[in-house]
């Protein structure tokens, strides 16, 4: 099993975490078993609050579960689960458009996600975890290795 601080985890991996969602059980058990604080980028910490807040706006989940999903990340973060990763903006920009053209006309992958596998490089992550299969295609193709959850 990989170490944590070798783990790139999309955000849409990391939300499962907090909301239930299909794979959440396994989510759940996987981060169970990794030891070690996973490194989540500023617009990573953005997408997970805002699909927190996303679900409750859809009202997939309470007021109250929403708050609660909101204050078990923040606590997270606060707890040392989570470290913030900081990279350079202009550096990962570049890349993303860099793996889109190569990538993206034979994969089909969308910009949010191209930018996620372009900062797990410029952050010099090994693996990817996403259960995103075009995204999964998108990491293998760049070099890096897919996280099983199993």
């Amino acid at each position: 099993m990989a170490a944590a601080e070798t783990i790139y985890a999309d955000p849409s991996a990391l939300l499962k975490l907090y909301i239930h969602q299909p794979k959440s059980k396994e989510m759940s058990a996987w981060r169970a078993r990794t030891r070690g604080a996973l490194a989540v980028t500023h617009h990573g910490r953005v997408e997970i609050v805002n699909g927190i807040c996303l679900a409750g706006f859809r009202r997939y989940i309470s007021g109250e579960a929403m708050d609660d999903a909101l204050l078990s990340f923040d606590e997270d973060f606060s707890d040392g689960r989570y470290i913030q990763a900081d990279l350079l903006w202009r550096a990962a920009l570049k890349r993303a458009g860099d793996i889109s053209r190569q990538h993206t006309p034979a994969l089909g992958c969308r910009s949010l996600d191209v930018l996620h596998v372009a900062c797990a490089l410029e952050l010099q992550f090994r693996h990817f975890l996403t259960f995103d299969r075009r995204q999964q295609r998108l990491a293998l193709a760049v070099g890096l290795t897919p996280v099983r959850l199993s």
